[in-house]
């Protein structure tokens, strides 16, 4: 059942990013996303100048004269958003959680296709797929998608990103744009990541926050695990221990980009503390001088 509070959560998203969808990024993901291919059209008569590599050989024959085939952008897109819903997304040391900024930027991404006409799904996992919503059309479906997100209470709480992949490349048999939305805590993906890179286009947002990075000299803090509950006493005013935490926090965010990297899968860095807006239109502006 849908609360009150609930629907003016999605209302008061619903706003905020179709006014950024209409005022920042107009045109920009049309630019980006024209299309995944080519798909046949129609015949008709050879015309000076026409590729004779599509030439259509039988109708040819047939009428005695040379047709050509004519092929038309395939402009409709599907696109999949994947969202991480374990406990680690639960954290935001400012303002708002990494899982409320997921929220926001999953919101601006399928106004930005509902605009487009694009279809829009959704997938929702933790340490296992929690919700699968098939790619539709339509504000009333976004607006769904948007709720799911805010309202869901996922069963799992650890993270699985090789499975999800697995289970959104197996899902969806037609090329789509896919956006992953994860911290990335975990391991063990980079495999179907390059799978699912090369039959997709598969792009990650990274959701960080300040103090995963870098913790203050407060003393003596108990943290906890979000995903495994694991408790330990941590002596934040010793510099060595902080340093060996920046240590190994720098040595994983290495290799996830590394990875990112060397699989060729674009990424966009969003921290919880700061402007998204920025990190998204200078991606889908990177993404147009490429192409």
């Amino acid at each position: 059942m849908l609360t009150t509070e609930l629907l003016k959560q999605v209302r008061r998203i619903e706003i905020r990013t179709k006014g950024l969808v209409n005022q920042v990024f107009s045109g920009e993901y049309h630019s980006v996303f024209k299309g995944m291919g080519m798909e046949f059209s129609e015949v008709r008569e050879y015309q000076f100048g026409d590729d004779i590599r599509n030439i259509d050989w039988n109708v040819t024959a047939r009428y005695g004269r040379p047709f050509i085939k004519v092929f038309e952008e395939e402009r409709e897109l599907t696109v999949m958003l994947m969202v991480d819903l374990s406990g680690s997304l639960m954290f935001g040391s400012v303002s708002k959680t990494k899982q409320r900024v997921a929220v926001e930027v999953t919101a601006i991404l399928a106004f930005s296709a509902l605009k487009n006409n694009d279809k829009v799904g959704l997938i929702l996992f933790t340490d296992k797929i929690e919700k699968f919503v098939p790619p539709r059309k339509g504000n009333k479906h976004v607006l769904r998608i948007i709720r799911d997100i805010l309202s869901f209470n996922p069963e799992g709480n650890a993270t699985d990103i090789k499975g999800a992949l697995e289970y959104m490349n197996g899902t969806i048999k037609k090329r789509s744009i896919v956006f992953l939305l994860s911290d990335f805590m975990d391991q063990g993906y980079s495999k179907i990541l390059k799978v699912v890179g090369k039959k997709h286009d598969l792009i990650g947002i990274i959701l960080d926050d300040r103090r995963e990075n870098e913790l203050p000299a407060i003393g003596l803090i108990k943290l906890t695990d979000a995903e495994t509950g694991q408790e330990r006493w941590i002596d934040t005013s010793s510099n060595r221990v902080r340093k060996m935490m920046r240590k190994t926090r720098s040595e994983a965010v290495n290799k996830r980009n590394a990875l990112f990297l060397t699989s060729r899968i674009d990424r966009i860095q969003i921290e919880t503390g700061k402007d998204y807006i920025k990190p998204l239109v200078q991606f889908f502006r990177l993404r147009e001088r490429r192409w």
